[in-house]
């Protein structure tokens, strides 16, 4: 038998399987139209708590089910992380999850105290509030960013030059809630012997009703539509290529692996991809994440031969700059002076482990390095207080954290002046999904974004393919031109607008070559930030302290 629309809206169940589903779909790496269902995705969810507090549920019941819905999104969305080490997947899906449902009992509780106005408007605020926090505390994984869902369709969200990802969240989280509102109100329901709460009453498509919900979806399209249709790319040209080794970091790239294949062998496929692509005015070359695999002291880094050959490389090719990958290590003179994350070893004393970005600008010129500072939680970086809980959990990297720094670093070039307009923001994997993070390097001076990753660790699946399309939103909130040179694909290059102009195939070795545009102009996102996530937990607070005053006022 057939279930009626009734039977869907007040089923506690298939409200939270319905939602995930919704989101998923419309998640990239699904194409347009499928992000529509992102402004409908959240419904079911509102429906669900109100279902639950029409039947008199406590917090705790709505908890389960909300954290039903959200378990099922991140399974659905983001399982591929068990491809890197199993137990990683499931601590990401399990405790993302958890984290979520935090906002969502936020917006219960202040509900019941305040009312279904004050209710709805924190379900917004508060979503957005954990938002922000996810980005920039120890346990942040914001791979589900809301914001992040619109990566697929660039060209709706071009605004995200004033707003940044955030922005999108907030469109989303009102699109959803004034549907709902069409569909079933957001006010409360009257009390009466005869009333039966769960009555879902006929949808009415009148133009009253459903006018707000409409210019909620349609406005920031057609505002978008606008900016895109006007832009152009902006600063002078550069010709840059990135390289693709295409080398299994299963089994061949580091030692150990089954099929491990030798440093310098690796080296000479770089070598030999790179200078197969350069032509006289290139001026830029992009290796991948860790492409120079061995740890390397930086005390040392110019008399090691691995990058000697480079700077042999660069010496051969006047002009021409190159951003590598590196794992290094770097020691400190005592105890005191060494970081929070330092280790100590009786033969070595106290020394940092990082991921890094090293840039080689001439023969000559010194070398720079950058250190990756936005880390994945339980494989990079690992808190202190979570030492103990996960010291058993192999999350697929090192036990304990790598070392970071608290500026960006932008390469800059020691040549003269005639290319100083190529400044590089050296993003290296994860840090590429954080918004504010990027803005920083742009800040800091950077014309030209390149990223540095190696995707092969999520196989053939959506991981690889969320995490390029996620940069073409940083080039649009910061209108810079995007370089990527990923170990296993997708490498390939992203225009101001956020439209993907180059890519290379997966699982291939492969060399692309682009002349990108150096802008030096500053967004208003780039400016100022995350204004929008700032504002809602400033608003957060707010809201809850309103909540508990007017309850014990009453």
């Amino acid at each position: 038998m057939l279930l009626s629309f009734k039977d869907f809206a007040n089923k506690p169940l298939v409200l939270a399987l319905l939602g995930p589903v919704l989101l998923w779909a419309g998640w990239p790496v699904h194409p347009a139209p499928a992000p529509l269902l992102l402004l409908v995705g959240l419904v079911p969810l509102l429906r669900l708590e109100q279902v639950l507090r029409a039947q008199g549920a406590r917090a705790v019941r709505f908890w389960r089910w909300s954290y039903l819905y959200l378990l099922v999104w991140n399974v659905l969305t983001t399982y591929w992380v068990a491809y890197s080490t199993l137990g990683g997947g499931i601590a990401a899906n399990v405790l993302n999850a958890a984290l979520q449902s935090l906002p969502l009992l936020a917006f219960w509780h202040t509900k019941r105290l305040a009312g279904p106005r004050w209710g709805y408007l924190s379900f917004v605020v508060y979503w957005l509030a954990f938002e922000q926090l996810h980005l920039s505390w120890d346990l942040s994984w914001p791979w589900l960013t809301l914001g992040n869902a619109w990566a697929m369709v660039p060209g709706w969200v071009q605004w995200y030059e004033y707003t940044g990802q955030l922005g999108g969240s907030l469109w989303a989280l009102l699109s959803n809630l004034t549907v709902f509102g069409a569909l079933f109100g957001l006010k409360s329901w009257p009390a009466g012997p005869d009333f039966d709460p769960l009555v879902v009453a006929r949808p009415s498509f009148s133009l009253g009703r459903w006018a707000v919900p409409f210019a909620a979806v349609v406005l920031p399209l057609l505002i978008s539509f606008a900016i895109g249709a006007r832009w152009q790319e902006k600063g002078p040209a550069a010709e840059v290529v990135v390289v693709q080794p295409n080398i299994d970091p299963f089994q061949e790239k580091f030692e150990g692996g089954a099929k491990y294949i030798p440093a310098e062998q690796q080296l000479n496929r770089l070598v030999q991809q790179t200078e197969s692509a350069l032509t006289p005015n290139t001026r830029l070359v992009l290796w991948p994440e860790t492409a120079l695999e061995e740890t390397h002291w930086e005390n040392s880094l110019s008399a090691l031969p691995d990058v000697r050959r480079v700077q042999g490389l660069v010496a051969a090719h006047p002009g021409l700059r190159l951003i590598t990958g590196i794992t290094t290590v770097g020691s400190y003179p005592s105890k005191e002076a060494a970081s929070p994350t330092a280790r100590f070893r009786d033969d070595l004393g106290y020394y940092d482990v990082f991921n890094a970005a090293l840039h080689v600008g001439s023969p000559t010129a010194p070398l720079q390095t950058y250190h990756k500072s936005k880390l994945v939680p339980g494989v990079e970086k690992v808190p202190g207080w979570l030492n103990s809980a996960l010291g058993t959990i192999d999350l697929g990297g090192v036990v304990g954290s790598y070392g970071s720094q608290d500026q960006r670093t932008v390469f800059r070039s020691a040549a003269p002046a005639t290319d100083s307009t190529l400044r590089v923001a050296p993003v290296i994997c994860y840090e590429s999904i954080y918004s504010d993070y990027v803005s920083e390097y742009v800040r800091n001076g950077a014309t030209l974004i390149g990223i540095i990753t190696n995707d092969g660790w999520w196989s053939d699946s959506p991981g690889y393919k969320q995490h390029l399309t996620y940069g073409r939103l940083r080039a649009i909130e910061t209108r810079r031109d995007i370089a990527r040179a990923a170990n296993t694909g997708i490498s390939g290059f992203i225009n101001q607008r956020g439209d993907i102009v180059q890519q290379t195939g997966w699982w291939v070795p492969a060399v692309s070559r682009y002349t990108v545009h150096l802008n030096d102009e500053l967004t208003f996102y780039t400016r100022h930030g995350e204004l929008l996530g700032h504002a809602a937990q400033v608003l957060a607070v707010l809201l809850i302290g309103f909540a508990v005053v007017r309850r014990f006022v009453k």
